[in-house]
């Protein structure tokens, strides 16, 4: 059995007309530059989100797969380094938004992960919400190194699933 982090906070899911928008906030010990590394790195960004290849610019791309599985492929929108990275994502045939932000808090810093202009309606998109929510919980192991398998993540997004309700057809 996969345990999952039952105390994580789930995503503020808004939707305003056709745009749903997806908000996670965490709060790691570490400091802002382990962070950051952690979802900037390829190496750290393969321990707990994807495997990664990143020209790291404003315009650069940003590619991710998913254990053969699943890919993308997006455009790098903006960095600003130690504060903000952001990468578009196409999903449902529409540009959506990736954007993380890190900052000092307390004695260590927060991560907010916004994923935007994704669609109200069921299809890809609305499993992110999940996905994002599971993936996130990999990244304290990340943070020391450490790996979250494939499997892992992906029985965590199946038990946090119920957390996030249905969106219409």
């Amino acid at each position: 059995m996969i345990t999952t982090d039952t105390h994580a906070p789930a995503g503020e899911v808004t939707v305003d007309g056709d745009d749903l928008r997806v908000v996670f906030r965490r709060h790691y010990r570490q400091h802002v530059e382990k962070v950051w590394a952690a979802v900037t790195s390829p190496e750290r960004l393969a321990d707990w989100l994807a495997d990664a290849e990143i020209d790291m610019r404003v315009g650069g791309q940003i590619r991710l797969s998913w254990n053969g599985v699943h890919s993308m492929e997006g455009r790098i929108v903006a960095l600003e380094p130690l504060r903000l990275f952001a990468w578009t994502w196409e999903l449902d045939g529409r540009e959506t938004i990736v954007r993380f932000e890190v900052e000092p808090e307390g004695d260590g810093c927060r991560l907010t992960l916004t994923h935007s202009g994704l669609s109200p309606r069921a299809g890809r998109g609305a499993g992110v919400r999940a996905g994002w929510h599971a993936h996130l919980e990999g990244v304290p192991d990340a943070l020391d190194g450490r790996a979250t398998p494939f499997a892992v993540k992906s029985a965590r997004e199946a038990e946090i699933a119920p957390l996030y309700p249905a969106l219409p057809a």
